[in-house]
């Protein structure tokens, strides 16, 4: 027998489609797991995968592969903290705030969650978090809460001088967050098993859609609707937002925080705030044919068009964060000429080419965006997905093992 039947075993045990991650790093988990088990025969493997929970269990986590950090895309948290207390208290003066975040990986961001929520002002006593994974190992990791440098990567580390304190292997977490946070066993297939009496005012389940195929993506996003009360906010992946334009749901009017609430909740949008423009990463359509020529903008009406004073590539964000991928990256290639070459303006033009399903030529502007900046983690990680649909697995794990340790100018020269 081949690869193929385990393949899709996993697809239906955890909703991977093998291809998101090159068929190669499949195989290279499954000859791992025949090597623990003593085995040189793929068809006796097979009848103990079938057979055994706990050998199914330890493909899993040969499979999974933790890539996170605290604060990664920090302005969902900072989102998050403006609703919650522009919005939600308001309207509920007494009661538990319930957050979800799946998966959860090795507890990053259901840390960041509660930190940013202590850092704004809410009591421990007026929310509480339920994190779930579907590896056992990256949940105790998270339940030991110690930290190495990879998880710190935010350009703010102030955070950690006041959450962490030092330990022999690296930072160990503080009781006052930790105890904010749930963790459970959990798979995002198993809808009875996620949720409790009560739905999640807020969710986040970010960077996991990218791994599905499209029917399994529509099955989890029903589930992750109902696990939201009505007017629920839920958070996504950066390219990850097309699919939800797609479901019916609507974007919470927060730019760059990939929020996102079920069509008819009325609910105030908060309005965005002025400064700095932070990194965007644009919404991703999944395409039926994604060698589909990008159609032909449709000329944006006036009460649709941003001030004429806001700079070009704020216009292209917006566009971008309200599902308009094809006028941003007209204003992209429209503007771009008259601004000097930025890593930021060419991860942009990424992620548009990405969510348009084009991509040889997403992962040449990451390319020219790591060029300008080695160090650009979304930009990695992008390219790095985007060598994996390509076949180039080799390239792919360079990348993500850039992503985690940090490079240098002289490696991304050599290319990835």
């Amino acid at each position: 027998m081949s690869h193929v039947r385990i393949a899709g075993l996993l697809k239906q045990t955890m909703g991977l489609h093998a291809e998101s991650i090159g068929v190669a790093c499949v195989e290279r988990a499954v000859q791992k797991r025949l090597a623990a088990q003593g085995l040189a025969d793929l068809q006796v493997y097979w009848e103990r995968l079938c057979a055994s929970a706990e050998e199914r269990q330890e493909l899993i986590e040969a499979i999974v592969i933790p890539e996170t950090w605290f604060f990664r895309d920090s302005e969902a948290f900072a989102a998050l903290v403006r609703v919650v207390r522009e919005e939600w208290l308001a309207k509920n003066p007494a009661g538990t705030l319930r957050l979800l975040s799946l998966p959860c990986s090795t507890g990053e961001e259901p840390y960041s969650i509660a930190m940013a929520l202590l850092e704004g002002g809410l009591a421990p006593s007026r929310f509480h978090i339920d994190a779930v994974d579907i590896s056992l190992r990256a949940i105790a990791c998270a339940e030991r809460a110690i930290y190495g440098k990879n998880s710190f990567r935010a350009k703010d580390l102030g955070f950690r001088d006041r959450y962490f304190g030092p330990v022999d292997r690296g930072h160990r977490l503080s009781d006052l967050v930790r105890r904010q946070v749930s963790f459970r066993h959990g798979n995002l297939l198993s809808a009875d098993g996620l949720h409790g009496a009560d739905a999640y005012e807020v969710v986040f389940c970010r960077n996991v859609l990218i791994y599905f195929d499209r029917v399994t993506q529509y099955r989890v996003i029903e589930v992750l609707g109902r696990l939201l009360t009505p007017a629920g906010l839920l958070f996504v992946g950066p390219s990850e937002t097309g699919l939800m334009l797609d479901r019916g749901f609507v974007p919470a009017g927060i730019p760059r925080a990939f929020a996102f609430r079920q069509a008819g909740s009325a609910v105030p949008q908060p309005q965005p705030r002025r400064g700095p423009a932070a990194p965007l990463v644009a919404a991703k359509r999944i395409q039926e044919n994604p060698r589909k020529p990008t159609p032909k903008p449709e000329p944006i009406a006036a009460d649709e068009r941003v001030a004429a004073s806001e700079p070009w590539i704020e216009q292209a964000r917006r566009l971008a964060d309200q599902g308009k991928l094809a006028e941003a990256l007209s204003c992209c290639e429209q503007n771009s000429s008259a601004e000097a070459a930025s890593a930021e303006t060419f991860h942009l033009v990424g992620l548009l080419h990405d969510a348009g399903g084009r991509v040889r030529e997403a992962a040449e502007h990451y390319r020219k965006a790591l060029y300008l900046d080695p160090r650009h983690p979304e930009a990695l990680i992008h390219l790095a997905v985007a060598l994996q649909k390509e076949g180039d697995v080799r390239g792919a794990q360079r990348l993500f093992q850039r992503a985690n340790r940090g490079s240098t100018p002289s490696e991304n020269k050599r290319g990835g």
